[in-house]
């Protein structure tokens, strides 16, 4: 084939364009933990596009500040408000939750984008590394979600929660077992609460994004992606290019809109098909130690 033949998936339209009809949130509030930075800020951008009033939730002020100004100039953006919050303490989610309702209203989308993570041989993980990302990206969802549903079953209103997943959770991630771990948790708790809360009107579902590149990408999974595909990032891609962010935050907002009101428990994969690539003949295999750059294990 030339390259001629190869065009890929054509790029998405450029960022501004609205996924869905404008004002489709106009008078809801949307909760995005980790919303300060990166993919969690994107995701709330195409909210606040959309008309939402916006909460966004993270560890570090600064950050949030600058991502609050930053989405209250969105053109159809409602208020914006940010919350300092460790998700790992329900006390200080319930915090959340209080600051949200007083400042604006009971959320009415939850989108569980706060995560941790970090490339890591099994046998070289800490048990504190272990809990740090366990800790935050299962347990921390679920004190968020939790939340989310106690406060509506108790008002007796309807919800959506979005919660931000990865393509491991079905297939095992080698050299992010911690990780792999909590977001295979996370999947559970889609399909799990689907099926208790869908008759109380809240729905429930999975987002799980390629590779979508943005400037708050830790250092680590950076030199990750290099070293896995040197020069380029396209080319390994079946659909020879990576996503863009507000790619991601169209489909979340479509997850937790009134047209997907009939779509709950499932998780959507948003990744150009990468995840299901497969070669016709397995290649060698490279122990996760060696593209890790890390040399024999000693105990």
């Amino acid at each position: 084939m030339t390259d001629e033949i190869l065009r890929g998936l054509p790029a998405p339209p450029p960022p501004g364009a609205a996924a869905l009809p404008p004002g489709t949130y106009a008078g809801q509030v949307v909760l995005v933990t980790g919303g300060g930075t990166g993919l969690g800020k994107a995701i709330a951008a195409e909210f606040a596009r959309l008309g939402a009033d916006l909460v966004i939730a993270g560890r570090r002020a600064g950050q949030l500040e600058a991502a609050r100004g930053e989405l209250a100039a969105v053109p159809g953006a409602g208020r914006v408000a940010a919350a300092v919050c460790d998700i790992r303490d329900p006390e200080r989610v319930a915090e959340v939750f209080d600051a949200a309702a007083a400042a604006l209203a009971l959320p009415d989308v939850l989108v569980n984008n706060a995560a941790a993570n970090f490339p890591c041989p099994a046998e070289d993980l800490s048990p504190n590394g272990w809990r740090a990302v366990v800790d935050i990206t299962l347990t921390g969802t679920w004190f968020m979600t939790r939340e989310f549903g106690r406060r509506h079953l108790a008002a007796g209103t309807p919800g959506s929660i979005v919660n931000i997943g990865a393509s491991y959770a079905w297939t095992g991630g080698p050299g992010f077992a911690h990780s792999a771990a909590a977001k295979a948790g996370v999947k559970s708790l889609v399909e799990t609460l689907a099926v208790e809360w869908g008759p109380y009107g809240i729905q429930i579902n999975g987002l799980v994004p390629g590779l979508f590149p943005h400037p708050d990408m830790t250092e680590d999974i950076q030199d990750g992606l290099a070293r896995a595909a040197p020069g380029s990032r396209d080319g390994r891609q079946p659909a020879l290019r990576v996503g863009e962010p507000h790619e991601l935050g169209w489909a979340a907002t479509f997850l937790a809109s009134p047209y997907a009101r009939f779509v709950t428990g499932h998780t959507l994969v948003v990744d150009g098909a990468n995840w299901q690539r497969r070669t016709l003949v397995g290649t060698d295999v490279v122990p996760v130690r060696e593209q890790l750059g890390r040399g024999p294990f000693t105990g």
